[in-house]
């Protein structure tokens, strides 16, 4: 039954149960590894047997989708054997504009200048690797995965997890309730949300997703496993004159702006037609409560190497999302009772490369097989609705399927050589040594070690909990915006195309009880307003109010979320909780 049919027995009170339907697979976010989940399993399903749905927040594919982007294609021909004769070589398939890069650099940064660096093997792309918008590619994966008849419904935010009559398993997962007011009342436009019960919930939120972080905890899937660590990429994209574009190059740096003790970089990725991706990657690991990482992107583009690109172009589109960067050691336990956790949810990313597309859709192709190879011992829930009544139907004390067999079958991928190869490359920079210590160790471990050293270095601390107290640093002063190069943040919000409801429940939940003056209380005096600086989209605000006990009034401009989860990952407080807003809120990104 299609959503917009079950949505016309809804019910506008909140008393009334939700209606269930019953699929086979469910898969939670349609980014690049939902959506290869999707294709995977049904084309192991020849017969076309189960149903297979994919809930998107989005209101379109691709709008909440955001990266660099270089595609590494190898999982992209594993899941399309014709792909690079099609899309690549010949271009017979128009849905994917990508590049082939033709030219790498890799520089290190001074206030003024540049210096060369020596590529790494995961830095080098030519002749190998593509650049180009991944809001495309998926709303291209989008379109193979409706041939092969997966359900795809858009604008829905999943906001609950059903479980089990025990409540030690999954059985299933309810969207948000649409047209709840500021105050938490039904408006005229009530609708309740549904469940949709399966086999097998597919968690492929991205990073830090709101309905895994609650997995992660009811499981307790990180014991034995490292903290995850994140970083915060912000990003433009540009239309440069022809003379200053370069097809198909693609360029890394490091250094300026950003300060020893900083981790990040810069990078400008040529692509289509005039068009230039450039953005800087913070770690979210930092100390000091002072630094904004939205204005040390604008700093980035006055750099001589990024000016002289830029110089009359015109900046078409902005975002910013947060990225894993912990690495294999931080990586979850990737199964729990009725479900499994793939691409971003996880934590992918190889961080040395910045890539993470190629190795969350080969995460999502092993776990589809898993679930394929469990749930096509089962009847499809369409012949046991048939059979039985749709009303008959109750899985809450059915055996729960935990698929361990994808964890292993990942251990022997090449997902897991690449990522462990890597991993003591992104918290060798945590060390006292900082950006040149890590540096130095990153060449060793990459050119005489190859990722062989008997030891795994790990992060300790989560990021919220390596802030320090402002009175420890001095205030950082940065440069006004120009209006050519760099831009105030109101503007590049206005660039994302993001749009909540005024009259719309917060999702942005402060504490137990969204107490604004003890949240104040607890935060400003220590970090002097680190939420307004931490995010990229100006949602928190610490407003001057002679009558309060700081001279500050904490807002939150909710309309203002382009959905990157900072606030919920660097908060040192940790009392911010991001959650799903009403569905097809939030940016609509087009070419990022």
């Amino acid at each position: 039954m299609k959503l917009t049919v079950l949505r016309r027995y809804m019910s506008s009170v909140t008393a009334v149960p939700r209606v269930k339907d019953f699929v086979d697979l469910c898969i939670v976010g349609a980014g690049p590894a939902g959506l290869t989940a999707a294709i995977r399993f049904k084309q192991l399903d020849k017969d076309n047997k189960y149903r297979v749905v994919v809930l998107e927040k989005a209101g379109d594919l691709g709008s909440h989708t955001l990266s660099g982007m270089i595609l590494e294609p190898r999982a992209m021909m594993e899941l399309f054997p014709n792909f690079k004769q099609n899309c690549l070589d010949n271009k017979k398939d128009n849905g994917v504009i990508l590049d082939p890069v033709n030219k790498d650099q890799f520089k290190l940064l001074t206030p003024t200048g540049s210096i060369p660096l020596p590529l790494t093997p995961g830095l080098t792309n030519t002749g190998k690797n593509y650049v180009g918008s991944l809001s495309t590619v998926v709303r291209w994966l989008g379109e193979k995965a409706e041939e092969l008849g997966v359900e795809l419904y858009t604008g829905v935010s999943v906001s609950d997890i059903i479980y089990n009559k025990n409540k030690d398993g999954v059985i299933g997962v309810a969207t948000k309730d649409l047209g709840i007011d500021k105050n938490g009342k039904p408006k005229d436009s009530f609708e309740r949300g549904l469940e949709f019960h399966s086999k097998q919930i597919v968690l492929a939120e991205g990073c830090h997703g709101s309905v895994t972080k609650q997995i992660l905890q009811k499981f307790n899937l990180r014991e034995g496993r490292g903290n995850q660590s994140y970083g915060l990429g912000l990003k433009e994209v540009w239309e440069v004159k022809p003379e200053n574009f370069q097809k198909g190059m693609v360029a890394h740096t490091m250094g300026y702006p950003l300060s020893k003790d900083l981790y990040g970089g810069g990078f400008q990725y040529h692509f289509g037609d005039n068009l230039v991706s450039v953005g800087l990657v913070v770690g979210l690991d930092y100390e000091n409560p002072y630094v904004s990482p939205y204005q040390e992107f604008q700093k980035l583009k006055h750099h001589p190497f990024y000016a002289k690109v830029l110089k009359d172009g015109k900046c078409i589109a902005y975002g910013a999302r947060a990225l894993n960067e912990g690495g294999i050691q931080a990586i979850p336990k990737l199964n729990f009772p009725g479900g499994v956790i793939i691409g971003a949810s996880a934590g992918f990313m190889n961080v040395p490369k910045i890539k993470g597309t190629h190795t969350a859709m080969k995460s999502a192709m092993l776990a589809a097989q898993s679930c394929y190879d469990e749930i096509s011992k089962l009847p499809s829930f369409e012949s046991i609705v048939e059979e039985k009544g749709e009303e008959n139907v109750d899985i809450s004390e059915e055996p729960l399927i935990n698929i361990e067999s994808y964890e292993n079958s990942l251990k022997k991928s090449w997902v897991y050589d690449e990522l462990h190869e890597v991993r003591n490359i992104r918290p060798s920079f945590n060390t006292k040594a900082g950006l040149f210590g890590g540096m130095m160790y990153s060449g060793i471990d990459t050119l005489l070690l190859k990722g062989k050293a008997p030891w795994t270095f790990k992060f300790g601390k989560s990021d919220s909990s390596m802030t320090k107290p402002a009175k420890a640093f001095k205030p950082k002063n940065y440069p006004k915006p120009d209006g050519v190069l760099s831009f105030d943040i109101l503007t590049s919000i206005s660039r994302t195309g993001t749009y909540h409801d005024d009259n719309e429940q917060c999702h942005l939940r402060i504490g137990k009880d969204q107490d604004l003056e003890k949240f104040t209380e607890e935060s400003y005096p220590i970090y002097k307003g680190i939420e307004e600086r931490f995010c990229p989209a100006g949602v928190y605000e610490f407003v001057k109010d002679e009558s309060s006990k700081y001279g500050v009034k904490f807002k939150i401009n909710s309309q203002n979320c382009i959905h990157c989860k900072t606030c919920d990952i660097k908060s040192p407080t940790q009392e911010i909780n991001w959650t799903v807003p009403e569905g097809s809120d939030g940016p609509k990104y087009t070419i990022t």
